[in-house]
């Protein structure tokens, strides 16, 4: 009954993830088949171990019912009841020995099994029950802040280290591959006067532009996202941000741009502002090298979207 418990919760918990829309923390779209694989694997397996017990069930009572004919029309003769005392008379004294001396290990034993059972059911219960946390500039605070040289790309640098501002999708691709996926995608941005980024074009766009900057000079870009001013950042700078998933949780970052807004503009960390603007280029002393930066011409501060995170479609 435990296993049919645990292989039900595991099932449960991926279909809780479907439901509220959480697959794409955790998984990209591409590949969420491999997650509805899994419940029907999981359901499939449950079915099974219900089969199971019936027929454990079903053996057990049959073989109570026939011992009980038995008995009933005395097949069991005066001398094989006797043998059978004797018999049951030796396996009662070893299983007395084995109490005197082996009750320890199966003690043991059911210990480690309760203990398996409860490491199962952790990620079952906190995976249905516990709320998901939304990451915001203090995640940025926690890590640190850095940028990598655009001229590398994150395959020849540490792929295991979260991204900023730029989302670098070449670990998933060979150079002369990533060089043609780049092609194909600029393809998509480079004739638009005006280049609006919203939850499905954030990631794409952002790539682009951080990889092609010379081309998309004086062009009109517009985004969400949340402020963040850190320690780095003077005057009348902030960088807006989104929190974003190019495969999964594991190369996930916080990317966006260096923002210039109107003088005495006062935005706190995590407000949510909409920004449209000029693309310009500045040197930022604390990467020591030149960026791009959005130069504003309007802003708005807006509510935080239901879904903050956004997801590198392909």
């Amino acid at each position: 009954m435990i296993r049919f418990l645990i292989l039900l919760g595991f099932a449960l918990m991926f279909l809780s993830i479907h439901f509220q829309g959480q697959l794409n923390k955790y998984i990209n779209m591409r590949y969420a088949y491999l997650s509805i694989s899994a419940i029907v694997i999981l359901l499939f397996l449950c079915i099974i171990e219900l089969i199971r017990m019936d027929r454990l069930e079903k053996a057990a009572k049959k073989k109570a019912e026939a011992t009980e004919l038995q008995r009933a029309e005395g097949h069991i003769c005066k001398e094989n009841h006797e043998h059978i005392h004797s018999h049951v008379h030796d396996h009662e004294s070893s299983v007395h020995l084995h109490d005197d001396f082996g009750h320890t290990h199966e003690s043991s034993s059911k210990w480690k099994r309760a203990i398996g059972y409860l490491i199962l059911a952790f990620p079952i219960f906190t995976g249905i029950f516990l709320p998901v946390s939304t990451l915001d500039s203090s995640f940025v605070k926690a890590k640190g802040f850095s940028f990598p040289s655009m001229e590398l790309s994150l395959s020849e640098q540490n792929p295991g280290v979260h991204q900023f501002l730029k989302p670098d999708s070449s670990v998933f691709f060979g150079k002369q591959g990533y060089n043609e996926f780049k092609s194909k995608e600029l393809e998509q941005f480079i004739n638009l006067s005006t280049i609006s980024l919203d939850d499905e074009s954030y990631m794409k766009g952002m790539e682009v532009i951080y990889n092609y900057p010379g081309k998309f000079m004086g062009r009109t870009i517009s985004f969400d996202g949340f402020a963040y001013k850190g320690e780095q950042v003077d005057g009348d700078h902030y960088f807006i941000f989104r929190f974003g998933f190019i495969h999964c949780a594991a190369d996930s970052g916080v990317f966006g741009m260096l923002v210039h807004f109107p003088k005495e503009t006062n935005l706190n960390d995590d407000d949510w502002v909409h920004v449209t603007g000029k693309l310009t280029s500045e040197l930022y002393q604390p990467f020591k090298q030149v960026i791009p930066v959005l130069n504003v011409t309007e802003f708005k501060k807006i509510a935080a979207p239901k879904d903050p995170y956004v997801y590198r479609l392909y």
